[in-house]
């Protein structure tokens, strides 16, 4: 992940400049090295060291993208050191952690934006505005599926290593998808009900949600980490004047209007060169921050939700 995100960063040499790397394995960074010199640049040094990179070298931001397990932490370090931070998703590993990291960026008043693809969208963000404009009219339901070769393609990683990841397909790739669905609802869940199914596998690898949202709509969201080797999402909100389809990534946006043609019509928005381009406007005053820490709180608490209907055979678990 840490090298798409260095391929798109390479792709905004007038804004960044990647200035150091804080990389423990030797072949990784290496591998890393290769793209900044097939571009024609000098690979910048590799400090593996947190505490001796940030005492060492003057940067002015980060991005983390470690293992889930090492976030918080992380995240405390760089902005007590008074670093802005884009932080991989899921912000961190339970309820508790994503307090105390709410806790610390504010008081370190440091920028903290969590790296959901979803919320950092133009097509997640501009349908949002549409739905909280009420420009469908009244939402009703949403429905939203993903799909990935997650189990078979993470065996043997750190990714299904409870202590490390903190969940499953649900907590990784799953969690852009509770994470946009949030999004466009607008508002959090009364209650959830859930079935989990580990495959034989140390995490969940499969799962189907279903809630209520609290001021009545209902959702169903459904996660497949075990099929054929490819990856893929689908979100369609049904109001009652129109309907849009986006994906959990923010990966298009479409819409279909109940005065219009009977077909769903593209809504054209300017291209996103990934989150780091989002963070940089949001640092820089262009945009509001779509992805604050209080996201990554609210993702916790609904997949221990989550759980916890799961390990009760999907009895219905209510939300404050």
């Amino acid at each position: 992940m840490a090298r798409h995100h260095i391929r798109q960063i390479l792709r905004q040499t007038d804004t960044t400049e990647i200035t150091v790397i804080c990389e423990p394995s030797l072949e990784q960074y290496e591998t890393a090295a290769s793209m900044f010199e097939a571009d024609g640049l000098r690979p910048p040094p590799n400090e593996p060291d947190l505490d001796r990179l940030l005492a060492t070298y003057p940067v002015d931001a980060a991005f983390i993208i470690t293992p889930h397990v090492f976030h918080h932490n992380q995240a405390v370090v760089c902005m007590g050191a008074g670093v802005d931070v884009l932080l991989e998703k899921p912000m961190v590993m339970n309820a508790s952690e994503a307090e105390h990291l709410i806790d610390v960026q504010q008081q370190t008043g440091r920028l903290l934006v969590v790296a959901f693809q979803g919320s950092l969208s133009p097509q997640v963000r501009a349908a949002s505005a549409m739905l909280r404009a009420g420009k469908l009219g009244r939402l009703l339901s949403i429905s939203a599926t993903v799909w990935q070769g997650w189990g078979p393609n993470t065996a043997g990683t750190w990714r299904q290593i409870p202590q490390m990841a903190g969940g499953g397909f649900l907590f990784d790739t799953g969690a852009h998808m509770l994470n946009t669905v949030v999004d466009l609802a607008g508002e959090g869940f009364a209650e959830v009900a859930a079935w989990l199914d580990n495959n034989g596998r140390d995490v969940e690898t499969m799962g189907v949600v279903m809630g209520r949202l609290r001021s009545g709509p209902w959702v169903t969201m459904h996660g497949c980490g075990e099929t054929i080797n490819t990856w893929g999402s689908e979100i369609q909100v049904f109001c009652t004047e129109g309907i849009l389809r986006t994906g959990i990534w923010g990966e298009r946006l479409q819409m279909q209007r109940k005065a219009g043609p009977p077909r769903f019509n593209k809504v054209r928005l300017p291209e996103s060169m990934g989150v780091w381009q989002q963070f940089l406007a949001v640092r820089n005053g262009e945009i509001e921050n779509p992805s604050p820490p209080e996201v990554g709180l609210r993702m916790a608490r609904l997949y221990d939700a989550i759980t916890e209907s799961a390990a009760q055979g999907g009895q219905p678990v209510r939300l404050l």
